[in-house]
């Protein structure tokens, strides 16, 4: 957004920069600090709450920022805000519900602690911001309700891949074309690998190995997937979406024609992937249009014959984009990426392996499972395992490599808050209807 710009700037001459508070300094995490500190005027990196302090110390180190201060209270929290210092916890509900505090971006890929931490955000009066996939696309829709009576904005975030083509998605709908597929562009899809296999790339570029298992089994793409068909109200294909495999280099104008018409032309449309089509790892936006004289246009400005135009963003830049999707919460009210209402898509829970009995799952990225997306409907009737729930769940009978786990394949842990969180989103969106 254009616009953003410049009211970034005019909350920079009036010194009243937007103040951010950030839980989790992992990789991503240092590169939003680096983004706000260095190119965001406006802005205010004001706290940063990690498990490990000297990780959230490093981060505000890296960025230049200057040495931060560690608080262990509200109170101190608060007096270090007021005095300009940046301030860093090890404990996330104080910056959830400190004073100083605007908005609040979550970047762990937790679920159960992001679930506390996000909740309380909300209840204080804050926006949130999240780039926690895992988190948006188990109990989103009803963190949505609580966000809305709250009159805060809650979102996904630009520069991730659904907050990207949650915009390109806007964009082709305001300028009339009807989107019938929203894609994501892959270079790996392999549901076995794990945190061995992947350590060696994850330690290249300084990435956790369960996050960078989570991408290369498909379970991030089935989180992100899902957030973006709970946005637009859009279904999946059919269990783990298609996913057409291309020759490395395809051009994604010519890989989208391996997805069936028929079905994107009738009813609300899809969300899917390629693997190995260029331009990657950009993401594109499938549309058609009614008119014949605007069909003209569009052949005119070469996005071909119809009756399917392909629009594309070749990019995605992750941290970078990150302050934009503040700015537009806190100055605008608008969402980069938020549930429409009840949810459309989950992601269930496979085996990775042959599971045993006794057996505690390690969630996603890890070596016993990975997630497919599932329209909510299917998933409800079947009662399938929630991607985002299986994290410490305990195997109570056996069940086969690539099988789908249902709530009866094990025990939940007990006291967990995302549970209570999923209840009340079943119980919210169950009456006929609610999920419009």
């Amino acid at each position: 957004m254009i616009i953003v710009d410049r009211a970034l700037a005019e909350r920079e001459r009036a010194g009243e920069p937007i103040r951010v508070a950030m839980i989790g300094a992992g990789f991503m995490g240092k590169g939003i600090a680096l983004q706000i500190e260095t190119a965001t005027p406006g802005m205010r990196l004001v706290a940063i709450a990690n498990r490990t302090v000297s990780k959230a110390r490093e981060a505000y180190l890296e960025a230049g920022a200057g040495e931060p201060e560690e608080v262990e209270s509200a109170a101190a929290l608060g007096r270090t805000i007021e005095a300009g210092r940046p301030a860093v916890t090890g404990d996330a509900s104080l910056v959830a519900s400190a004073d100083g505090v605007d908005a609040i971006v979550e970047v762990t890929g937790a679920v159960e602690e992001a679930a506390h931490v996000v909740t309380r955000a909300l209840d204080h009066g804050k926006h949130a911001i999240l780039m926690n996939a895992e988190l948006d696309g188990t109990v989103g829709p009803i963190l949505k309700r609580h966000a809305d009576r709250a009159g805060v904005v809650y979102t996904n975030a630009d520069g991730d891949q659904p907050g990207v083509e949650g915009n390109l998605y806007r964009f082709v709908r305001g300028i009339g074309v009807r989107p019938v597929l929203c894609g994501n562009i892959k270079g790996l899809h392999d549901p076995y690998r794990n945190p061995t296999t992947q350590q060696g790339f994850a330690e290249r570029w300084g990435q956790n190995p369960k996050m960078v298992t989570s991408f290369a089994d498909g379970t991030k793409i089935s989180f992100e997937q899902a957030i973006v068909a709970n946005a637009t109200g859009m279904r999946v294909a059919r269990r783990g979406m298609l996913g057409p495999t291309v020759e490395a280099g395809t051009p994604v104008e010519e890989a989208a024609k391996l997805f069936p018409l028929e079905e994107l032309l009738e009813g609300p449309g899809i969300v899917d992937y390629v693997v190995g089509a260029a331009p990657g790892p950009g993401v594109f936006v499938l549309g058609t249009h009614d008119h014949p004289r605007q069909r003209h246009y569009l052949e005119l400005y070469k996005l071909g014959e119809g009756p399917l135009y392909c629009f594309t963003r070749p990019y995605h830049l992750c941290h970078f984009e990150v302050p934009t999707t503040v700015a537009r919460a806190v100055l605008f009210g608008d969402a980069t990426l938020a549930p429409a209402g009840g949810p459309r898509v989950d992601v269930a829970t496979a085996a990775k392996v042959d599971l045993e009995s006794g057996q505690e799952l390690d969630g996603p990225g890890g070596y016993l499972t990975y997630g497919l997306a599932e329209n909510h409907e299917t998933a409800v009737a079947e009662s399938l395992l929630p991607m985002g729930l299986a994290e410490g769940c305990r195997i109570t009978r056996a069940v086969p490599r690539d099988a789908v786990l249902t709530y009866d394949d094990v025990e939940l842990p007990p006291g967990r808050l995302v549970d209570e969180l999923r209840a009340e989103q079943d119980a919210a969106f169950a009456a006929p209807g609610a999920a419009a």
